[in-house]
C-alpha cells in the first residue's frame, strides 16, 4: 500500500479516489453507515446533499450567530438608553429623556446588531471550522492535487474508533475506490 508524507509522523488517515460526484455521494453514503465517525469528503465543486450524504447535523453556527446580534442590540441599548435617560438627560428642544427616546438610537441598534453578528459569524465559523490550520496532512498526497480541478476524494482518520487498517483499505475498495493510500501528518 503506498504511503505519502513523513512516514516516521502519525499516521493521519486513509484516503482514497473515486471516479465521479455521484461516486463519491454514495461511498459517503456507505462510509456513514459503516459507522465512522472522523471521516471526510473532497470535491472541485459543492455536491448537493452531501451534507445528508454524510449524516452531519445542523451546525451551532446559527446560535452564535444570534447570541452575538443580542450581545449587540444589547450593548446599544445600554449605550445609548442609560447615559441618554439617567446618566446625563439632557433636555434639548422639548424632546423626552425617557423611553421616548428610543426611536433616535435605532440606527445604533441596529448597525451594533449587525456588527456583533458578523464577527460572531466570522470568528464562529473560524473555531468550529479548526482553523486556522496552515497544513492539512491530505496535501502531502501528490495526486490530491486533482481535487482543485476534478478528482474526488474520501478520507478516513486513523482516530476514528473503527479505524482498522485492513478493514478500512477492504471497505474503500469494495466501494470501488482507486489509489488507496495511507497518509502520513507532518
Amino acid at each position: 500500500m503506498e504511503s505519502v508524507g513523513n512516514t516516521q509522523a502519525q499516521l493521519f488517515g486513509m484516503a482514497a479516489e473515486v471516479p465521479s460526484a455521484s461516486a463519491l455521494y454514495h461511498a459517503a453514503e456507505k462510509v456513514r453507515d459503516a459507522g465512522y465517525k472522523r471521516w471526510d469528503v473532497y470535491s472541485p465543486f459543492p455536491i448537493h446533499g452531501m451534507d445528508h450524504a454524510m449524516g452531519l447535523k445542523k451546525s451551532w453556527l446559527s446560535a452564535l450567530v444570534f447570541f452575538g446580534g443580542l450581545t449587540g442590540f444589547a450593548t446599544a441599548i445600554v449605550l445609548t438608553f442609560y447615559p441618554s435617560t439617567i446618566e446625563y438627560p439632557l433636555i434639548v428642544a422639548g424632546k423626552p429623556v425617557n423611553f421616548f427616546t428610543v426611536p433616535a438610537f435605532f440606527p445604533i441598534m441596529f448597525e451594533l446588531t449587525v456588527l456583533i453578528s458578523a464577527f460572531t459569524a466570522t470568528f464562529g465559523m473560524l473555531a468550529l471550522n479548526g482553523l486556522p490550520r496552515w497544513n492539512h496532512p491530505m496535501f502531502n498526497w501528490d495526486r490530491f492535487r486533482k481535487v482543485s480541478n476534478d478528482g474526488f476524494f474520501l478520507a478516513i482518520e486513523a482516530t476514528d474508533p473503527q479505524f482498522d487498517e485492513e478493514a478500512t483499505r477492504a471497505m474503500l475498495e469494495g466501494l470501488g475506490a482507486k489509489h488507496i493510500t495511507l497518509v502520513h501528518g507532518d
